[in-house]
């Protein structure tokens, strides 16, 4: 039977067809979307780059090589090797400076650290002495403060390069890309430049060797001056104070570049010992100096400038390189903060996480013993006729398969196919089937909130069952679905949607994803009485409650949602009946999967939004506000927001931390999924073959719905709607046994 209604007109011949109403709609949508999928890549991208580049000023990718020993210095010249401890190249050619004496350059390296350095500026300060500081540019950028108090005090610095890296094995790139960020970190922390160098792990010139002099002479043709010791303190190896100090003094009055290290590690020794040291060495008659003043290169102080002036080896930092500097030493300051608040930010959401698992497990095994007890019952048996209501927008592949699946119905039903202004001839196959109790209702294309309306307006019985076009039921679906509408509490019910197309990689994700996340979740609602959504695949309605609250509203895109909290609100009881089994096509394209989730989270914010005074709802009517209304906030969307955190600090710890400590972490985590997944597949009686694909699923499409649920919340905080959208069918659901499950 047809309900009598105006079909559109069809386009004249030889014109071309004008874009529907939902295909002018969605033509805008999709070109609104654009932007904000734009910006959620670069969110996405963004916390990518800050995470890299605070690995990278914490520690070297690939570990770091030490200096050789034994290694020849055949091609190292021998006034080189029996030179003093200040090398280099006036006119290309190699010339060492020996200290002069009586004459001590006490010299840092490893710097500047939080906790020592200032306490060795405070020492030196005290006692007047100056100190040359070789610092690392990634400590630098992250203390910058302490870099600039230092040089305002008179001090030297130099490049001890940007990760304290060997040099002698790196590449000519990688030596200049040291050199050159550790002068950025200097120009944007203190507005200076240098041209005194100091490579790690180096020591006496006598300890030159064909494997690093290239880079000395190759910084030398750039200006530097490379700076060795004569005296090394080795407060490094906290042998203490007392040897500290011996070993540090240069023998017979003989001037020296000494070594002391004001960070890298545990450094109260160093504290403890320098003033010791400085007042014996004044107490013997040697004055302080810096490298510039050991090789009389000191200028005289800038009478306009602040503190001790600039140094010789200092040059003021101007243009690009002191605005690419601050820019560095801002990059690292949102680094240096926004690390430690995502670091919070994953404990939190590893908790959650692992709270979600621990409570979904324990309530949907109390769920399923609860509903399947021999003497559990809802009531009287309901065995009276029921309205199904098949809302349809150019549904032809599946539209036959599904009213089929019905007609074979044990349960008494009368269908209601609502076509929603369909050009692909849907409305008439239904008709051309000739299936008894089929209805087809046309109207001009509105939506799918309008067209669920208007079947409930033309439903004949008091109890409606509402699936998607592309949704198949078993024989005995709808009979399990509605024999909770015994209580006359309850005012819905949600089925157990199941994957159909499930034989390819994605539709295997997505049946993992149903069988784990969606059904026990409803378990888990259900016995809190707070149950969020009843599918749109499969759902069953009191008509008296859906009226009550006004029908389905197209105010959000999830208006299965949105009811569903609407019939909370109204005070029914909304429950899961997990032997009414529905076989819907999921998406089957990552185009279309990005469609249908953008859709369901976004829609479901929107839910949330428009239903925020629920919060405050009193009663049993207010239940939903009080438990339902956080947990779905958490859960789907708090949480999932953060989780990517889980594999952003994966990765990070896998190429900065720790690999394998980092690797066995993240596969707990995926066993501690595989347990729940396998769990739930028990419970709803599949086939355990699928779990194999779930490590892959973690590390593909898991991210795909991160991003989908990025480009959600960009798009809840910007503004923005959309309409109700069509997915590409294939048709391939065609009845339970042809699912391959």
């Amino acid at each position: 039977m047809t309900t009598p209604s105006t079909p559109p007109a069809p386009p004249a011949r030889g014109r071309r067809r004008a874009p529907s109403r939902m295909e002018r709609a969605a033509g805008r949508a999709a070109a609104l979307q654009r932007p904000r999928v734009l910006l959620a890549l670069l969110l996405l991208l963004a916390l990518s780059c800050v995470m890299l580049l605070d690995g990278y000023l914490r520690a070297e990718v690939g570990g770091d090589q030490r200096v050789r020993t034994g290694a020849s210095a055949s091609d190292v010249p021998d006034d080189v090797l029996d030179g003093g401890p200040i090398l280099s190249f006036p006119g290309g050619r190699a010339t060492t400076v020996s200290v002069p004496d009586k004459t001590i350059v006490l010299t840092f390296d490893d710097g500047p650290d939080p906790t020592w350095t200032p306490q060795v500026l405070q020492i030196l300060e005290k006692y007047d002495v100056p100190g040359t500081f070789f610092l690392v540019g990634s400590m630098v950028s992250r203390h910058p403060g302490i870099v600039r108090d230092m040089v305002e005090q008179g001090n030297e610095v130099g490049v001890h390069t940007f990760t304290h890296i060997d040099l002698s094995y790196q590449s000519q790139a990688r030596v200049t890309r040291e050199i050159e960020q550790t002068q950025l970190a200097l120009a944007g922390a203190a507005g200076i430049t240098t041209t005194l160098f100091r490579a790690p792990y180096s020591s006496q010139t006598d300890a030159i060797d064909n494997y690093s002099w290239p880079v000395y002479e190759s910084l030398g043709e750039d200006g530097y001056t490379s700076v060795f010791i004569d005296t090394d303190s080795d407060d490094w190896k906290r042998p203490g104070v007392s040897k500290i100090v011996e070993w540090a003094t240069p023998e017979d009055g003989e001037g020296a570049s000494v070594l002391f290290h004001d960070a890298g590690g545990e450094r109260s020794q160093t504290i403890e010992a320098l003033p010791k040291y400085i007042e014996k060495m004044k107490a013997k008659g040697y004055t302080f100096t810096t490298v510039s003043g050991a090789t009389d290169e000191q200028r005289p102080q800038d009478p306009g400038g602040s503190g001790g002036g600039l140094q010789a080896a200092h040059h003021q930092a101007t243009g690009a390189t002191l605005y690419e500097g601050k820019a560095l030493i801002a990059a690292v300051a949102v680094a240096e903060w926004t690390v430690p608040a995502l670091s919070a930010g994953l404990v939190v959401v590893g908790v959650a996480v692992m709270g979600r698992f621990a409570m979904m497990l324990v309530l949907a095994r109390r769920h399923h013993r609860q509903r399947n007890r021999r003497r559990f019952s809802w009531g009287p048996l309901v065995t009276g006729p029921v309205s199904v209501i098949v809302p349809a927008y150019n549904e032809k592949e599946c539209i036959e398969a599904t009213l089929r699946s019905l007609a074979r119905s044990t349960h008494p039903i009368e269908v209601i196919v609502v076509d929603d202004g369909s050009t692909d001839g849907t409305a008439e196959i239904a008709e051309s089937l000739g299936l008894p109790g089929v209805r087809v209702v046309r109207q001009a294309n509105a939506g799918k909130p309008a067209a669920l309306d208007n079947g409930v307006r033309h439903a004949r019985y008091d109890i409606v069952v509402m699936m998607d076009g592309d949704t198949v039921f078993e024989p005995d679906t709808v009979g399990h679905l509605v024999q909770p509408f015994a209580d006359p509490s309850v005012g819905a019910v949600a089925g157990n949607a199941k994957v159909g197309n499930r034989r390819t990689l994605i539709g295997a994700w997505q049946h993992i994803e149903y069988v784990m996340g969606f059904n026990l979740d409803r378990r888990m609602y259900d016995l809190l009485r707070c149950m969020p959504t009843i599918p749109g695949a499969i759902g069953a309605f009191r008509r008296e409650a859906v009226l009550q609250v006004g029908g389905m509203s197209d105010d959000t895109l999830a208006e299965d949602t949105d009811i569903t909290i609407a019939l909370h609100r109204a005070g029914w009881r909304v429950v899961y009946e997990e032997h009414a089994r529905a076989w819907t096509e999921a998406p089957g394209s990552l185009g279309q999967l990005w469609s249908q989730r953008y859709r369901w989270s976004y829609g479901t914010m929107q839910a949330l939004w428009k239903h925020r005074r629920s919060l405050t709802d009193k009663g049993p009517s207010g239940r939903f506000g009080r438990v339902g209304m956080p947990l779905v906030v958490l859960f789907q969307v708090v949480t999932p927001v953060f989780a990517p955190l889980i594999d952003v600090f994966t990765v990070y710890s896998m190429v900065f931390v720790d690999f394998r400590a980092a690797l066995l972490a993240w596969l707990a985590v995926l066993a501690v999924q595989l347990v729940c997944a396998a769990y739930a597949f028990r419970l709803d009686g599949e086939k355990y073959r699928y779990l194999l694909m779930m490590p892959l699923q973690q590390l593909a499409y898991r991210q795909m719905m991160y991003l989908v649920l990025i480009h959600s919340c960009v798009t809840a905080l910007t503004g923005g709607r959309l309409r109700w959208q069509k997915l590409k069918r294939t048709g391939e659901v065609g009845t339970p046994a042809g699912t391959g499950g």
